[in-house]
């Protein structure tokens, strides 16, 4: 067969499985509304697993059957040279194409193994801008004001289509209009608003539905996310969040992806952007549940910033870790994991356990308390980016992952993820009241974790961090397990006055035994910090609270972990 030829139909295949690959997506995330409805959660946390693991299934797919077409051919460069021209004329007038030629680089990467770049077999990071062009697209409901808020307001909720009654319908419209006139009391005119603009489609995660949007005003405008809760007795609106700070941690790095059916990612991720103007954009794709884009995005965002940094790598602030080499560039706000060649005698794992563990982490409900940690592989550096001591670091302890090629360095696998202050500097920094609000979030913190089944492991503060909205979140997964697979005891009486002044533990402990009256000698707080945790979370440090977080979910509770306050409407707390 010509060359030609062949170019084009594997072309033509890749951009087929593409297809079938994102109406699948689609599919999947449309079943987020009936889920909603019938209040299946469970079904939801399925959906939300599935639809993570759709990528690689095709990615996976794709290259076998291009493999067996090509047969000896399937490394040839100049071919998928050829290849690669025609995949870009056939995607060239269809909306997302960056989505396409990310999947493009997936299939080349698992042929060639690529190291760095590769411009002339692969769609190169720094140039593919997902929003660069981006169409004019019709995915916004505008309301206008026409002289009653309330009235606007209903014409919002009746929009959203659910076969669900509402509970109290009147209820929620006063709960939505009261909460826009306490903000516009405080920072605007209410009297000035002229309309309010919402994403046709609504967003959905686990046990919730949002309506995402903001309210206009004369010169001015800010986010509106209407959350609506599914109950036995009707469906009801559960909060109102109206300020970015709130809106971004309900977009956070720190939680399950959102399921909404969107016909064009592009248009609608730059309205997001304008509600959160300090979330990357690379965030906003992988929470939408474009984790592939979000990864490119990453690369690009972060070897744009390079090209004028004059800053180097450097180890990141905190305590050295045991299991990974962390490091970052001061002028970049993320954090580089290495995984070190040997571990310690204390910690009783092996490299897959990390990578596996880490792999858990991608598909479970991080319920935001665990960090969104992407994999990257085969990335290519100039050496003269990283301070000697860390280079030195990196050779030495990480040899595995990191190799050198001339004046550049090879890192062969690492995670990439947000850089955060380690909590345990940020209360030892901060003052007495931020540090001591820090402590409470981190007790809750605990509690997210293990309502998710989660238990942490080692529960020290340094392998927890703060983010810039003072949000507590868990970093450190080599020890974290199941709460479910963990037995919860209590500290054993001591038989006997010499039992009681031995130095080592006298009694059995099984691999799986965990004592959590215990923890509170390992966490390193002062006093008042001490007083501040054991007041609120004190029964943290009780097997019996374990035990009954055990029962709640191997009864398969789903249990559940809110972006926002639950007490933010009036109406919430008789659901």
């Amino acid at each position: 067969m010509p060359t030609a030829t062949l170019a084009r139909d594997c072309a033509s295949n890749a951009v087929d499985a593409f297809e079938h690959y994102n109406a699948e997506f689609r599919a999947i995330t449309r079943r987020a509304p009936l889920r909603f409805e019938a209040r299946d959660w469970h079904a939801s946390q399925r959906d939300a697993v599935e639809r993570i693991e759709l990528y690689d299934r095709y990615v996976d797919r794709t290259v076998a059957a291009l493999r067996l077409r090509l047969g000896a051919d399937a490394t040839d460069r100049l071919l998928w040279s050829a290849i690669k021209r025609e995949f870009e004329r056939l995607i060239e007038a269809l909306p997302d194409a960056e989505f396409r030629k990310t999947f493009f680089n997936s299939l080349t990467r698992r042929f060639f193994g690529t190291v760095g770049v590769s411009p002339e077999i692969e769609f190169v990071a720094p140039d593919l801008d997902p929003l660069a062009r981006v169409a004019d697209y019709d995915f916004l409901n505008t309301y206008q004001n026409r002289g009653s808020l309330r009235l606007l307001l209903e014409e919002v909720l009746s929009d959203f289509r659910c076969k669900a009654p509402w509970r109290d319908f009147d209820r929620s419209i006063q709960n939505v209009a009261a909460e826009i006139e306490r903000h516009c009391h405080a920072h605007a005119d209410p009297g000035t608003v002229t309309r309010v603009e919402m994403i046709r489609p609504a967003f959905f995660q686990i046990t919730r539905a949002y309506l995402v949007g903001r309210v206009v005003g004369d010169g001015w405008h800010v986010p509106l996310v209407i959350v609506l809760k599914n109950t036995e007795r009707g469906m009801l609106v559960d909060a109102v969040m109206t300020r970015d700070s709130d809106v971004s941690v309900l977009f956070s790095f720190t939680r399950s992806y959102f399921h909404v059916d969107l016909e064009r990612v592009g248009r609608a991720l730059l309205f997001l952007k304008q509600l959160m103007p300090h979330k990357p954009v690379s965030e906003l794709f992988t929470v939408l549940g474009r984790a592939k884009q979000g990864k490119t995005e990453r690369y690009r965002e972060l070897f744009r910033h390079l090209q004028t940094a004059t800053d180097q790598f450097v180890p990141a602030p905190g305590e050295r870790g045991l299991v990974m080499v962390v490091f970052t560039l001061p002028s970049f706000d993320v954090v580089f994991k290495l995984i070190r060649d040997r571990f310690p005698a204390q910690k009783n794992i092996v490299r897959q356990d990390v990578l596996t563990k880490y792999e858990f982490v991608f598909k479970h409900d991080r319920a935001g308390r665990l960090v969104d940690a992407q994999e990257f592989k085969r990335l290519r550096f100039s050496q003269r980016l990283f301070s000697p001591p860390l280079l030195a670091e990196l050779l030495a302890e990480a040899a595995d992952s990191v190799h050198e090629d001339g004046d550049d360095l090879i890192i062969d696998h690492c995670y990439i993820e947000r850089r955060m202050t380690p909590l345990n500097i940020y209360v030892r920094e901060a003052g007495a009241d931020e540090a001591a609000q820090a402590v409470l979030d981190y007790g809750q913190a605990i509690r997210d974790l293990a309502h998710t089944n989660i238990f942490a492991g080692d529960l020290l503060l340094k392998n927890f961090g703060v983010t810039r909205n003072r949000r507590v979140i868990f970093y450190d997964y080599d020890e974290l397990c199941l709460v479910t697979d963990c037995r919860f005891r209590e500290l054993p009486a001591p038989a006997s006055d010499e039992d009681e002044m031995r130095a080592e533990t006298w009694y059995y402990v099984a691999d799986n035994d965990v004592f959590p009256e215990t923890f509170i000698n390992f966490l390193g707080l002062d006093d008042s910090l001490r007083d501040v945790f054991l007041k609120a979370h004190g029964e943290v440090l009780t097997a019996h609270w374990w035990r009954s977080a055990q029962a709640r979910l191997r009864a398969d509770e789903v249990i559940e972990v809110l972006p926002y306050a639950a007490h933010r409407v009036s109406v919430a707390s008789s659901a």
